[in-house]
């Protein structure tokens, strides 16, 4: 009887399958405020798959509300009073930073200060890691020199020799009495098991889960997910940067060979903020609130001495506005000589991309690097289709053959960087929770600079001429995600 049930509703489905594909269209234009680009990509969809095309909707498409999201504390006390001290020094242009070219940058600074409570400091020293290997010995050392407390908050974490390294220290110095938290996110440590979390739970570390499955692996919520990297020590040190924790990561995959990224240390005043955007995580995911231990907040003797001004910037489904997407855009605009981007997908929105084509078709030396090889084919095809539209504005873009590009990260006249965890694409911009830190600093920037122009040693340009030569399937491919990536 069930059966003959389910039958009926299928056969009554296809015969009215105009009718229910125009009621569900109806549903995502008028009762769904979205861009409408994305809008059009989603009835595309629709129409190309009825019936299923709709249940994607509602795993990928989903505008949760974002006051529902997460209850955001106000930050109060010794933050907000530098923020509308910088304010006000910015405004009576009173701020000074040490390079005057920077003082163009002005705007980005007051940008960030009121849109995003990003704090400006200046006593930062930081270190810049494009090798996987160089990255997890710092980081190892770090954590077994900490005294007091390891915050650790990834997108991606994997049960194989890199994490087992990692774990069997922080258990050890969970107990010689360190306080240590791992926020880890679902989806992308969908292939951990309870029993991991399990064993570091019982050795007295506190784990946090950010937008658990339903229903043991189930994952419904594709978008919204915490793409951020960020690792805490006793409020002196602050990791940040495109390195998930697995063996690809040393470049120890086949399949992608060496890997090459960006990931900063930061030593400094700056470490403070981002320990305030893993706190704001951690009491969404684990319902705790940790602004109470006013130890985590306190300031530390610094080392190193550094004199790099950082701002620290996050945004997600629950800002006010895109600040990252926003902080590219404005940084683009400031360009007088060059302008240098390294990002896995380049799937940038309407407002990205004519500013780059302006910038190229002004005479500023724009440079776009992307991998040679796809993580995931849908959105390589889609970034191969858009670097043509940068090609035939004059942009010099290139492929890099050296393995697989993960690298986040934008510099403009060797002044100014951002570097972090968002792509160079919407979804980094709208969909999931990212942070960056954006570097006034001609000497970071600088460095920056030249391991971009050594990865153009190992990478293929792309002329007009041999992207005119691509063969007819890879037009078709690139035309199919093109059209699909305002969903990916």
């Amino acid at each position: 009887m069930i059966g003959n049930g389910i039958n009926v509703t299928f056969w009554w489905l296809m015969e009215h399958l105009l009718i229910v594909n125009i009621f569900l269209s109806v549903l995502i234009i008028f009762f769904q405020r979205k861009n409408p680009t994305t809008v059009w990509a989603w009835l595309l969809v629709l129409y190309c798959i009825p019936i299923l095309g709709f249940v994607l909707y509602l795993i990928l498409g989903q505008n949760f509300h974002k006051e529902r999201m997460f209850k955001m504390k106000e930050i109060e006390g010794e933050v907000k009073y530098a923020i509308r001290r910088q304010e006000e020094s910015i405004y009576r242009k009173q701020l000074r930073l040490k390079d005057p070219e920077l003082e163009r940058f002005g705007s980005l600074i007051l940008y960030n200060l009121n849109e995003a409570e990003a704090v400006l400091t200046d006593n930062n020293d930081i270190q810049i890691y494009t090798d996987g290997k160089e990255k997890f010995r710092s980081l190892i050392y770090e954590i077994e020199h900490a005294r007091n407390y390891i915050h650790i908050q990834y997108y991606i974490i994997k049960n194989d020799e890199l994490w087992q390294q990692i774990e069997e220290v922080l258990i050890r110095k969970a107990k010689q009495g360190v306080e240590i938290r791992v926020l880890f996110d679902s989806m992308g440590c969908r292939t951990m098991h309870n029993r991991d979390w399990a064993r570091l739970e019982k050795a007295g570390i506190a784990v946090a889960e950010f937008f658990p499955a339903l229903l043991g692996k189930l994952q419904l919520r594709v978008n919204y997910r915490n793409h951020r990297k960020i690792v805490i020590i006793d409020g002196r040190i602050g990791f940040v940067g495109g390195f998930n924790v697995g063996r690809e990561y040393l470049g120890k995959d086949p399949k992608f060979g060496y890997w090459r990224d960006t990931h900063l240390c930061i030593e400094g005043a700056a470490v403070t903020s981002l320990a305030v955007r893993f706190v704001l995580d951690w009491n969404y995911a684990a319902k705790e609130n940790l602004f109470l231990e006013d130890r985590i907040f306190e300031i530390p003797d610094y080392l190193r001495n550094g004199r790099e001004p950082v701002q620290i910037i996050s945004s997600g489904p629950d800002s006010k506005s895109q600040v990252i997407r926003n902080n590219y855009l404005r940084l683009i605009h400031l360009a007088k000589e060059r302008v240098y981007i390294q990002s896995p997908y380049f799937i940038p929105d309407d407002d990205i991309l004519e500013a780059l084509k302006i910038a190229a078709k002004s005479g500023i030396d724009v440079r776009i690097m992307v991998p040679c090889k796809p993580d995931h084919p849908f959105v390589y095809w889609a970034t191969y289709s858009w670097l043509g539209d940068m090609v035939e504005a004059g942009a010099r873009c290139y492929t890099y053959d050296n393995g697989f590009l993960h690298s986040k990260c934008m510099c403009v006249d060797g002044l100014v960087s951002c570097v972090g965890t968002a792509n160079m694409d919407i979804r980094s911009f709208s969909l999931n929770f990212e942070v960056n830190a954006t570097i006034y600093s001609a000497r970071v920037t600088e460095r920056l600079e030249d391991a971009f122009r050594n990865d153009i040693l190992k990478s293929t340009l792309v002329t007009r001429k041999r992207y005119k030569q691509r063969t007819l399937l890879i037009r078709i491919k690139e035309q199919v995600c093109r059209l699909l990536s305002p969903l990916l």
